[in-house]
C-alpha cells in the first residue's frame, strides 16, 4: 500500500492509555494509518462536535477503542453515530484482553496487528 489511510480513533476517555497504546502503534514506521485525536475533557459542544464531522468525513475510516466504560461514553457514542451518518467504515477493536464488550452495530475484533492491518487494507 502506498498512500496512508487516515484512520479516525473513538474511544471513551477512561481508555486514553490505550488510545496511547494505539497511537504509539501507529507510530512505527510500517503502520499504514495515520492518527487523529479528537479527545476533549470539556462538554462536547456544537463547536466540537462539527469538528469531529469535518475529521470524520476526511477519515478513510474509523476505529473504537471498545471497552465497558464505551457503553457509557457520551462523546464515544455520538463519534460512532456520526460514523454511520457519514457512511464511514468502522471497525471495533477489544481495549483490554478480559473485557468483551458488544457495542450494538460495531463489529469488535481482538486488538492484533493483523486485524487492524486487515481493516485498513479494506478501506
Amino acid at each position: 500500500m502506498a498512500d496512508k489511510k487516515v484512520i479516525f480513533v473513538a474511544f471513551a476517555i477512561e481508555d486514553e492509555r490505550q488510545r496511547d497504546l494505539l497511537k504509539g502503534q501507529s507510530l512505527n514506521t510500517k503502520s499504514p494509518f495515520e492518527y487523529i485525536d479528537m479527545s476533549v475533557k470539556e462538554a462536547y459542544s456544537a463547536e466540537w462536535k462539527e469538528r469531529v464531522r469535518t475529521r470524520i468525513r476526511r477519515s478513510d475510516g474509523v476505529i473504537a477503542l471498545v471497552s465497558k466504560n464505551s457503553l457509557t461514553s457520551s462523546g464515544q457514542r455520538w463519534e460512532l453515530a456520526c460514523a454511520r451518518e457519514e457512511k464511514t467504515r468502522t471497525l471495533g477493536i477489544w481495549a483490554y484482553t478480559d473485557d468483551r464488550t458488544d457495542l450494538a452495530g460495531v463489529r469488535t475484533a481482538v486488538w492484533t496487528w493483523d486485524a487492524i492491518k486487515g481493516f485498513i487494507d479494506s478501506l
